[in-house]
C-alpha cells in the first residue's frame, strides 16, 4: 500500500493559537484527508514545543514549573484542533518520554559519527526566536534579523554541530533534488545561503536547565531547536515503534512557515544525514497572513482568534476560506469583508443553493426518492471525470487554492446543467425518462462533489451525503467512489437545514469596523527593566536640517551624539521649521536598527511628545551635553 507522512511544526506551547497556526494545520489536514481518500496509509503529526529558556522564564514568572505551564497551555491547541475537526493521527509533546530517549539516542548517534564536539560558545541570541545569531547576521543594535528585538551576548561551554561539513553535501541535494523545498523561490533562497558559507552551530545551553539534558553530560541541556526538529522522528517510532517507523519514514510533506524554513531545508537535513537516516521528500514553506490589512497585533488577534471565528462562522467555512481565499505559498490577508463575501457567494449561492434547490426537486417530481437514469451524465459526466483528474494534479504540488477553484467548475456546471436542462419544463410535457435522467444527474454531481469536497469541508460534506440519503460516512470513502454512477436508484433523499445561512456582509463589516475603532491602539506588551536597559537613549544635538523633498513632515537632520555625527530623520516639519532645529538639544535613540524614510536613510530616531494633533520636543537647557544618557 502507497504511505503519506505530513507534518505541521510544533508550536510553542506558550502561544496563543492564532490564525497562522490554524492556516497550517488546517493544510496539512487537508493534505492528509485528501491522501486518505486516495488510498495511502497515511499519518499526520502535530504537536507542541515545550522546551527552551522561553517557556522556562514564562513558567517562572506565573509561579510555575515549566511542566506545569505546558500542562496548562496544550490544551488551547488541541481544543482548537478537535474544533476545526483536524484528524491527526499523533499529537506530540516534546516532554513525551519517548521524545527525550529518541533525541539522546539521535544525539548519541551523530556524536559517535563525530559530528558533535564540545567547544565554548560567543555570540548573540535570541530568547523569543530561541535562535543564535553572528555579530554580522545581526541588525544594529544587536537586534534579531527575524523579530527585531533585543539580543543577548552569551559566552558558555556548548556542544556544535559540524554543519560546515555538510554544506557541498547539501548544495549537490539541492540540485538533485528540486522539489525539496517549495515554492520555487524559497528553494533559491536556501541555495544562496547555504553557498554563503555554513558554520558549526550550537546545539547545547548550560544557561537555564528546561531542556533534555545531554547524554552524559547533564549539566548542558540540548537546544530547543535540535530536541524539536527531532520530533519528526520520535513521534513516528524511532526507538519504540520500529514497524511504524519503517513504513512511514521518510516524511513525504513538511508543512511551515516561511520564517523556520532554514531550520528545516538546512540544519534538519543535515541533521539527518549525520544520522544515516533518509531525508524527507519535501517542505512547503507557505506565507503568513496580515488582518484587516495590517501586520498581526495582540488587539487584532482578538478581531480573528480562531475560536471567534470558528463560533461566528464554523469550522468548515472557516476552512475554506483559509484554503481558496490565498495561493499556498503566498502572503495573505484575512478580513471578515472577504469571509462574509466568499460565505455568501461559493458557500452558500453556489453549493448551499444548489443542493436546496436539487433537493426540492427531487421531492417535487419524484417523491424525494433518486430516480432510475435512462443513460449516462453525458457533458457533466465528463466535467467532473476531467475534475477529479485536474484536482489530483493540484493536491500533488500542495496548489489548495486551485483545487478548490477547479471543484467550483464542477459545482457551478451542475447548477448551468439544471438551467440548461429545465426539469421544470420536462415535468410540464411529462417527459419522465428524460426527467429522471436529468434529477439523477443532478444528485449524482451532489454526490462527487461532496467527496471532493470532504478533505477541505469535512463536515459539510458529510451533511450533503446526509441530506442525499447516502447511509456511509464520507470520511471513509475511496477514490474509487469517484466514478460516476455511484448514487444508488430508489435512496429516499431529505432536506435538512440550510448548508450555509446567507450572512449580512454589511453588518458584519460595520461591526468588525466599530470594534477596530473602539480599541484605542494595540493593548502594550510589558517589559522587564532588562529589556527597557537595552535602549540607548542619548542627548543629541542638532548641527544642520534641511526639509526632505517632496514631504511635509519629513526634516533631515545632521546630529552629534557626543560619540559621533549622524544622519537622522525626524518627521516634525508641520510642527518645526529647519531653523528652529538647528542648535537645539534633542533625545535620540541611539541604537535602533537603520532605516530609510524616501529614500534617506536615519540613524536614530527623535523623541516628541504627541497628542491629537499636537506635537512638541522636549526642551533641554545648553548645560546638557550631547552623549548624556537618558534612562
Amino acid at each position: 500500500m502507497k504511505k503519506f507522512y505530513v507534518t505541521t511544526p510544533i508550536y510553542y506551547v506558550n502561544d496563543v493559537p492564532h490564525i497562522g497556526h490554524a492556516y497550517t494545520t488546517v493544510a496539512a489536514d487537508v493534505a492528509a484527508r485528501y491522501k486518505r481518500l486516495c488510498g495511502f496509509k497515511t499519518f499526520f503529526l502535530t504537536g507542541t514545543d515545550e522546551h527552551g529558556q522561553k517557556v522556562e522564564k514564562a513558567a517562572h514568572s506565573q509561579g510555575m514549573t515549566p511542566k506545569e505551564l505546558a500542562d496548562k497551555m496544550v490544551v488551547r491547541f488541541q481544543d482548537l484542533w478537535r474544533r476545526l475537526n483536524i484528524s491527526c493521527d499523533h499529537f506530540v509533546r516534546t516532554t513525551d518520554p519517548y521524545h527525550e530517549k529518541a533525541v539522546q539516542e539521535l544525539f548519541k548517534v551523530i556524536q559517535e559519527r563525530g559530528d558533535i564536539y564540545l567547544g565554548e560558545y560567543e555570540g548573540w541570541y535570541c530568547t523569543p526566536c530561541e535562535t543564535f545569531w553572528s555579530e554580522g547576521q545581526q541588525l544594529e543594535g544587536n537586534l534579531c534579523p527575524d523579530c527585531r528585538r533585543p539580543t543577548e551576548k552569551l559566552k558558555e561551554p556548548s556542544y556544535f554541530f559540524r554543519l560546515s561539513k555538510y554544506q557541498e553535501a547539501l548544495l549537490r541535494f539541492y540540485e538533485e533534488h528540486p522539489r525539496f523545498v517549495l515554492p520555487e523561490s524559497r528553494l533559491n533562497e536556501i541555495v544562496s545561503f547555504v553557498k554563503m558559507g555554513l558554520k558549526d552551530i550550537s546545539i547545547s545551553r548550560t544557561t537555564f536547565s528546561w531542556g533534555i539534558p545531554v547524554p552524559g553530560d547533564p549539566d548542558h541541556v540540548i537546544y530547543v531547536w535540535f530536541d524539536a526538529l527531532f520530533n519528526y522522528l520520535s513521534a513516528l517510532g524511532y526507538g519504540w515503534n520500529p514497524s511504524r517507523f519503517e513504513t512511514f519514514w521518510p516524511a513525504d510533506l513538511h508543512i511551515i512557515g516561511k520564517d523556520i524554513l532554514r531550520f528545516h531545508a538546512v540544519y534538519w537535513p543535515a541533521f539527518l544525514m549525520s544520522a544515516g537516516l533518509p531525508l524527507p521528500e519535501r517542505v512547503f514553506a507557505h506565507g503568513w497572513w496580515t488582518v484587516e490589512g495590517q501586520k498581526m497585533s495582540k488587539s487584532l488577534r482578538n478581531v480573528v482568534d480562531p475560536h471567534r471565528l470558528i463560533d461566528e462562522y464554523g469550522a468548515d467555512a472557516l476552512r475554506y476560506f483559509l484554503m481558496r481565499e490565498v495561493s499556498f505559498g503566498l502572503d495573505g490577508d484575512f478580513s471578515h469583508k472577504a469571509m462574509a463575501h466568499r460565505i455568501n457567494s461559493d458557500l452558500a449561492n453556489d453549493l448551499g443553493n444548489l443542493l436546496y434547490r436539487s433537493l426540492t426537486m427531487a421531492l417535487k417530481y419524484f417523491r424525494g426518492e433518486v430516480p432510475v437514469p435512462m443513460k449516462r451524465g453525458g457533458k457533466l459526466e465528463d466535467l467532473a471525470h476531467d475534475v477529479v483528474r485536474d484536482i489530483e494534479g493540484f493536491m500533488n504540488q500542495e496548489a489548495f487554492n486551485r483545487a478548490l477553484e477547479r471543484l467550483w467548475d464542477l459545482v457551478k456546471g451542475v447548477n448551468k446543467y439544471i438551467d440548461t436542462q429545465a426539469p421544470w419544463n420536462l415535468a410540464k410535457e411529462k417527459r419522465q425518462g428524460e426527467l429522471a435522467t436529468v434529477i439523477y444527474n443532478i444528485l449524482e454531481g451532489l454526490r462527487v462533489t461532496a467527496l471532493l469536497v470532504s478533505p477541505f469541508m469535512p463536515q459539510k460534506a458529510q451533511e450533503i451525503w446526509d441530506q442525499l440519503g447516502i447511509e456511509a460516512k464520507v470520511e471513509g470513502a475511496s477514490i474509487d467512489e469517484l466514478r460516476w454512477g455511484g448514487l444508488e436508484p430508489g435512496v429516499r433523499v431529505r432536506k435538512g437545514k440550510p448548508l450555509f445561512p446567507r450572512l449580512d456582509e454589511g453588518a458584519i463589516v460595520e461591526r468588525v469596523e466599530k470594534e477596530l475603532a473602539d480599541q484605542e491602539g494595540p493593548i502594550e506588551e510589558e517589559i522587564t527593566i532588562d529589556e527597557f536597559a537595552k535602549v540607548r537613549l542619548v542627548v543629541a544635538q542638532v548641527l544642520r536640517a534641511e526639509r526632505i523633498s517632496g514631504s511635509r513632515k519629513l526634516i533631515k537632520l545632521l546630529v552629534d551624539t557626543g560619540k559621533d555625527r549622524r544622519q537622522v530623520v525626524a518627521g516634525v516639519g508641520e510642527h518645526y521649521g529647519p531653523q528652529d532645529l538647528v542648535g537645539r538639544r534633542v533625545i535620540l535613540v541611539a541604537n535602533l536598527m537603520p532605516a530609510k524614510l524616501m529614500g534617506v536613510e536615519s540613524r536614530g530616531m527623535i523623541l516628541a511628545a504627541v497628542w491629537g494633533d499636537g506635537m512638541a520636543l522636549p526642551g533641554l537647557g545648553e548645560e546638557v551635553p550631547p552623549g548624556a544618557v537618558v534612562r
